[in-house]
């Protein structure tokens, strides 16, 4: 075998119920659809033959090094907790150390069942892979912690969905971790004591070494989960699935299930077919993420000598966590206008432009990217609108020294819009996957004006509208 993975594993060596030992199900024909040569080469790994690639990232030949393992956890899914859910259809090759020094796991994602699938088949179809190498992609060129795509392979085999038969695929992901809020849960749910102080002081050791103590720990979570929080809502970005088992502790963006971005700005844009009730609206992300840090303040506590005075101090670090993101908020969203330190003075401005916005359907990102170069007001349908609000914005501008400097890095001129990445998995189904690649091109540099690439840049018309988007599992 000419691949090199330098794995350097240590979740294996955590005791034997945190995982389950496992290999990967071989596939029959796998083919490479994409393999990204500058992560892999941030990640040690060398190889240069697309067949060998193949069998690998498809779970056919094990890699030297690898230790793969199907990892357990539970979760709050839509509110309801589940004792148990774990990797239905994913596995843990191992993980290796970064150009960067920073350590990173390597998963197998549609690999076959594990003991955790629940009656699933353990696969994945072509449309989610290609869905999640796209938009995890976008999110870590757009500058938002993420899990990353290193390789898309196709199966040569058929999944079955509600659809019918469809194109079998497995994506290899990477991730700072795979550790979840519902890993904690897990173990705190069977009062398994040794267990999670097992996970803490391995949680501790991997993300967060500075930490004393788990009050130290929630606090540093969610400090990390309310800058996400309000780096996806700058974007426009609609997780789906704000479950507590994807939810992770490093702080990343991880499982994009139904994910999608808005086109025009509505406060409850849902998109996910299984979020009947709007949960997990653009809106409501702030109030979840808050619920999600009180399972783990929750999940926590069995860990304290003083479970009473550890309640009160966690309670007090969840009840702070709105602020924090109002601040988050705040300032990414002064950024997008050109204010380099927003105060919640600026908050009014910036949330009337969003009710205006709202109003009349303006598209999200070209409102925000149009606004140094002066044709903003096109997005709005009664243009009026836009003037009012744009003479009180111009005023305060004259207090900055650079607003069109901030922002052109604060807006980008291209996101995965919800149509195109439709017509990428309809066009890829059908065996072309120039779309797909044309848009990975694109969204590597979400920033640039891209002249080339406009008609990527432009709302849905209406017959391209994408209403719902759905997991694929």
């Amino acid at each position: 075998m000419n691949m090199n993975i330098p794995f350097q594993n240590t979740y294996v060596h955590l005791p034997p119920r945190f995982f389950t030992r496992q290999t990967a199900v071989p596939v029959k024909a796998p083919r490479v659809i994409r393999f990204n040569a500058p992560l892999a080469d941030e990640l040690g790994i060398t190889c240069d033959d697309s067949i060998e690639i193949a069998e690998v990232f498809a779970g056919n030949r094990q890699p030297g090094g690898a230790d793969p393992l199907a990892q357990a956890y539970a979760g709050h899914q839509f509110g309801g907790f589940s004792p148990q859910l774990g990797d239905g259809r994913a596995l843990l090759l191992g993980e290796v150390i970064d150009s960067a020094g920073q350590r990173r796991d390597i998963q197998l994602k549609g690999s076959g069942p594990t003991p955790y699938s629940r009656m699933g088949d353990g696969r994945a179809w072509l449309g989610p892979v290609l869905r999640e190498y796209v938009v995890s992609e976008a999110m870590h060129a757009l500058g938002l912690p993420t899990t990353r795509a290193l390789a898309a392979v196709t199966t040569g085999e058929t999944v079955y969905r509600e659809a019918g038969g469809l194109p079998g695929a497995i994506l290899t992901r990477v991730a700072s971790s795979h550790l979840r809020v519902g890993t904690f849960q897990y173990f705190a749910a069977r009062r398994d004591q040794d267990g999670l102080q097992a996970l803490y002081d391995y949680t501790v050791a991997r993300h967060y070494p500075h930490v004393e103590g788990p009050a130290h720990l929630l606090a540093e979570v969610i400090r990390r989960q309310a800058r996400l929080i309000a780096g996806w809502m700058a974007v426009g970005f609609i997780h789906g699935v704000m479950n507590t088992d994807n939810t992770a502790i490093s702080g990343e963006t991880i499982d994009y299930g139904p994910c999608a971005f808005m086109d025009a700005y509505h406060p409850q844009t849902v998109f996910s077919s299984i979020d009947a009730h709007g949960r997990y609206a653009y809106d409501n992300q702030a109030h979840v993420i808050v619920w999600n840090m009180a399972q783990l303040a929750t999940a926590l506590v069995p860990l304290m000598p003083d479970q009473d005075e550890a309640i009160e101090d966690f309670t007090a670090l969840v009840h702070a966590m709105p602020d924090q993101i109002e601040t988050e908020w705040r300032s990414a969203f002064g950024r997008k206008i050109g204010i380099a330190r927003a105060t919640t003075a600026d908050a009014a401005l910036i949330g009337d432009l969003l009710a205006r916005m709202a109003d009349n359907r303006a598209d999200f990102t070209n409102t925000f990217r149009a606004l140094y170069s002066g044709s903003a007001r096109d997005q709005f349908l009664d243009p009026a609108a836009f003037d009012d609000w744009e003479t009180q914005w111009r005023a305060r501008l004259t207090a900055e020294q650079d607003p069109k400097g901030i922002m052109a890095i604060a807006n980008p001129a291209f996101i995965p819009r919800n149509h195109r990445i439709e017509q990428m998995i309809e066009a890829a189904v059908s065996g072309d996957f120039a779309p797909f690649e044309r848009l990975l091109t694109v969204l590597a540099n979400p920033y640039q004006d891209q002249p080339e690439a406009s008609d990527l840049a432009r709302p849905p018309h209406p017959s391209e509208v994408v209403q719902q988007t759905y997991c694929g599992t």
